[in-house]
């Protein structure tokens, strides 16, 4: 099941907040596992305002590569980074975002989420404190604990190294 925003009663609200009426963010939770993690490195990948080349390049690779895509429409990359950035533009819309991330995702998928988030942040060869801020936030909404997720940050920081 993907997670086509519905119109509905709150479409007014949703346009009093400059918000297109097809979206609706109010309902946290429904985003598909897929989803879940294209919105982590969405997430990551605007920490520092812009998506850079390299973070692109490292999304579209993770997406090809990674055996939790195996399954995952292709197509559905495009519209689903759309309706994250859609989301972001809102006062709201990362703890949104990232309660939404959480309701969707397992024990399991949220260290995937984490890794994943860990290697968008990588992609430029070093980390800016608003993307520290933001995986913080990310491994306590995760419940990711602290052991995991230094093992997964030296990971990602040990794949993305250059000569």
């Amino acid at each position: 099941m993907t997670a086509a925003p519905t119109a509905g009663a709150n479409d007014d609200v949703a346009a009093a907040h400059g918000t297109p009426t097809k979206l609706r963010f109010d309902r946290p939770g429904r985003l598909d596992g897929h989803a879940a993690l294209i919105y982590t490195m969405m997430l990551m990948s605007v920490a520092e305002g812009q998506i850079s080349d390299a973070e692109l390049a490292v999304m579209g690779r993770l997406v090809e590569t990674l055996p939790v895509f195996d399954t995952f429409d292709r197509s559905r990359v495009l519209a689903i980074g759309e309706e994250c950035t859609e989301l972001l533009r809102r006062d709201d819309g990362l703890d949104i975002a990232m309660d939404r991330i959480a309701a969707a995702l397992g024990q399991g998928l949220r260290e995937t989420a984490y890794l994943l988030a860990c290697d968008v942040v990588a992609a430029d060869g070093s980390a800016v404190q608003d993307e520290l801020r933001l995986l913080e936030m990310l491994r306590h909404t995760l419940g990711v604990d602290r052991l995991t997720a230094a093992a997964i940050e030296k990971a990602a920081q040990v794949r993305h190294r250059t000569a």
